[in-house]
C-alpha cells in the first residue's frame, strides 16, 4: 500500500456491534408496531387517520436513520412495517380481515411503501471522513 490511506468506503465490512444490532432490531419491532397501529387507525378516522399513520411511519424511519447515522436505521423500521402490514392483509380462515377493499386501505398500503422508499433514499449513507475534499483526487 505505498503509504496512501484508503477511503472509508473501500474498507471491508465489519460485523456490527451488539448495540447496533439491538438498535436495529428495536427499530424493526417499532416499525411493526407502527404498521399495526396505522392499519387500525387509518380506517377509523379517514383521512386524518391515514395521514397520521403515514406521518408516524415517516417519522420513525427518518428518526431511526438519524439515530443510527445510516440508511439501515431507515430500512429496519420500514421492513418491520412492511412485514406487519403484509401479514395483516391476509384473511384468516374464519373470514376476518383488517383491510377492507377500499381506497383508504390502498392509499395506506401504497403510500406506506412510498414513504419507506423515500425515507430510505433520503437517509444519509456512509461518507468518508476528511476535510471536504472531492473523491478521486
Amino acid at each position: 500500500m505505498s503509504g496512501r490511506t484508503t477511503s472509508a468506503l473501500a474498507q471491508p465490512l465489519r460485523r456490527p456491534s451488539f448495540g447496533r444490532t439491538a438498535a436495529l432490531l428495536g427499530l424493526f419491532v417499532l416499525g411493526a408496531l407502527v404498521g399495526v397501529a396505522g392499519a387500525l387507525l387509518q380506517p377509523a378516522w379517514f383521512p386524518g387517520g391515514l395521514l397520521l399513520a403515514l406521518a408516524a411511519e415517516a417519522g420513525l424511519c427518518l428518526g431511526g436513520a438519524r439515530a443510527t447515522g445510516s440508511r439501515a436505521g431507515a430500512v429496519a423500521p420500514a421492513g418491520g412495517w412492511m412485514l406487519a402490514v403484509i401479514l395483516l392483509t391476509a384473511s384468516r380462515p374464519e373470514g376476518d380481515f383488517v383491510f377492507a377493499a377500499g381506497s383508504g386501505s390502498y392509499l395506506f398500503l401504497l403510500g406506506g411503501m412510498a414513504v419507506a422508499v423515500i425515507c430510505a433514499t433520503l437517509a444519509q449513507g456512509r461518507q468518508p471522513g476528511g476535510d471536504g475534499v472531492r473523491l478521486g483526487k
